[in-house]
């Protein structure tokens, strides 16, 4: 009890000092993020890897601007490449502060409504499913980390299963900011139009889409059962 307190506390202090410095209004600036990478020289890659990590860590950092400031600032191939490395980095520490801390950790800031929401997903393997749902935009992949490191998926398969998962919108995020990068700006709204509505359709979709996801669940948990009964 007493680590989780220690870390609750500094969680709770690092966001206060972030909100009374301001930090947390550079981290919602993208120009600002992007002058400060630029102003790394060499390092920027080191930070905006960090910054990847920290924006699955810490939630108030939008992924989806500092997905664009990769592209625009590295070009498609190696902003790929540094993305997803920060991304997992960042997957793996969600999922190991869960696995280390336990429950009471992860419900100190994923809602109760949330926790309930996936609670299937804890009692079975289910990689598959899993996997569907960080393949599917609109569903919140990095709480999903910390639920996850709740449940019975090893490290390994975990990290497999998120990387490729998020590699797709990491993909789009980092064609998104090429475009930009090189005024092919006809490109971007395309790319912007076809995540618009892929977006729009799972969460049209999202309860039914779950609905399935607990039914192949339970339907999968049960042939494991009788499997285990006849043996």
């Amino acid at each position: 009890m007493l680590r989780l307190f220690i870390l609750v506390g500094i969680i709770v202090g690092s966001t206060f000092i972030l909100y009374e410095t301001g930090l947390i209004s550079f981290f919602l600036n993208k120009e600002k993020m992007m002058n400060f990478l630029n102003s790394l020289g060499p390092l920027s890659f080191v930070g905006f890897m960090l910054l990847q990590a920290s924006q699955v860590i810490i939630s108030p950092i939008p992924g989806e601007v500092t997905g664009l400031i990769g592209g625009f600032l590295y070009g498609k191939f190696l902003g790929i490449i540094l993305s997803t490395i920060g991304l997992t980095a960042g997957s793996w520490i969600a999922f190991s502060l869960s696995r280390w801390l336990g429950r009471p950790f992860v419900e100190k800031f994923v809602r109760k409504d949330t926790m309930e929401r996936y609670d299937y997903l804890l009692h079975h393997k289910g990689a598959f499913l899993v996997f569907l749902l960080f393949l599917i935009p609109g569903f919140p992949k990095d709480l999903l980390c910390y639920i996850l490191g709740l449940g019975h998926l090893n490290t390994k398969e975990f990290l497999v299963i998120s990387t490729i998962g998020r590699f797709m919108g990491t993909v789009l995020l980092t064609l998104g900011g090429d475009y930009i990068r090189h005024h092919q700006y006809y490109r971007f709204f395309i790319l912007t139009g076809v995540a618009i509505v892929c977006i729009m359709l799972s969460m049209v979709y999202r309860d039914k889409i779950e609905k399935l996801f607990k039914k192949m669940h339970s339907t999968k948990k049960k042939t494991g059962d009788d499997s285990k009964n006849k043996l």
